[in-house]
């Protein structure tokens, strides 16, 4: 059995569960956790390879779905709405899959986690770059980098600090090394791919709990050099919202909405993501016990 790191916020209510997107940490979830915590019980979890949770070989979705059930049972959590940001969101919904009674996932939130198959237009681009950095060790100025990067998007430094900080693991020369590590960077991209290659359309099907799902309002501004990222998650996410506008049409269980805010929603709108979240989860039928 493997048990991955949680932090437990603590609160009263529904349980909420929060899962982090590829090279972050639970830390993204502080701000909006939080606010949570008015109205439910909240914990968040490190992804294997991600933050302090112990690395997982090979790093399949269903071995990470039964690591982070195995977790809650440890946390006495038999039960949620499991929340999830950008990868943290597929593995939200691969989560709800694999437990189709809803006795552990009552309903699953996808923030902006949507990918695509290995030929769409420029895939091969975003992989490069997702995989350049993976493990790689980079400077002592690092964090301060991670912090004038995020202050472009308007998050704070002092949030942005912390969630660079818990991201990267510290090395005894004072730089840091990026996570994941290349090994399970390369098995995310191929669980990733898989699951682009059906389209969200076929992909979504057969799950019959509540969703609901959100895109990013805005798009990230390109880095210098990066011009081309525009372009590419413009299209993308056009095609995202028309397969989810027709799925809306037929699946009475999904719920579509999107955040004024661009990809990492949950550090840059964490009002507004704890509001979406809590909205939804009121919304939902209330197990007798709350």
């Amino acid at each position: 059995m493997t048990l991955l790191h949680v932090h437990d916020y603590g609160g009263n209510g529904p349980q909420l569960v929060l899962l982090h997107g590829f090279s972050r940490s639970l830390a993204d979830w502080d701000a909006a956790a939080t606010l949570l915590t008015a109205g439910h019980r909240v914990l968040s979890v490190d992804l294997p390879g991600h933050g302090r949770s112990p690395d997982t070989s090979p790093w399949t979705l269903p071995t990470v779905v039964r690591h982070i059930a195995d977790t809650l049972d440890a946390h006495g959590v038999p039960e949620a709405v499991v929340v999830g940001h950008s990868l943290g969101g597929m593995v939200a919904v691969e989560y709800a899959r694999a437990n189709p009674s809803r006795a552990r996932a009552r309903a699953a939130v996808n923030l902006d986690g949507f990918w695509w198959g290995r030929e769409y237009p420029g895939a091969d681009r975003v992989s490069e770059a997702m995989l350049a950095s993976a493990g790689a060790i980079a400077p002592p100025e690092y964090i301060e980098e991670m912090v004038v990067n995020a202050a472009r998007l308007g998050i704070p430094a002092d949030r942005a600090e912390a969630a660079a900080r818990t991201a990267a693991r510290p090395l005894p020369d004072g730089t840091w090394q990026k996570l994941p590590e290349r090994t399970a960077a390369l098995e995310i991209r191929n669980e990733l791919d898989q699951l682009g290659a059906l389209g969200v359309t076929p992909w979504l099907d057969g799950i019959d709990c509540p969703l609901l799902l959100v895109q990013a309002g805005r798009r990230i501004p390109p880095a210098p050099g990066m011009e081309w990222f525009a372009d590419f998650s413009t299209r993308f996410a056009q095609g995202v919202s028309d397969e989810l506008a027709a799925l809306t049409r037929n699946r009475p269980t999904i719920t579509v909405n999107s955040i004024d805010a661009t990809h990492p929603m949950n550090l840059e709108a964490p009002e507004a993501v704890a509001t979406l979240v809590a909205d939804f989860v009121r919304g939902l039928p209330q197990p007798s016990h709350y």
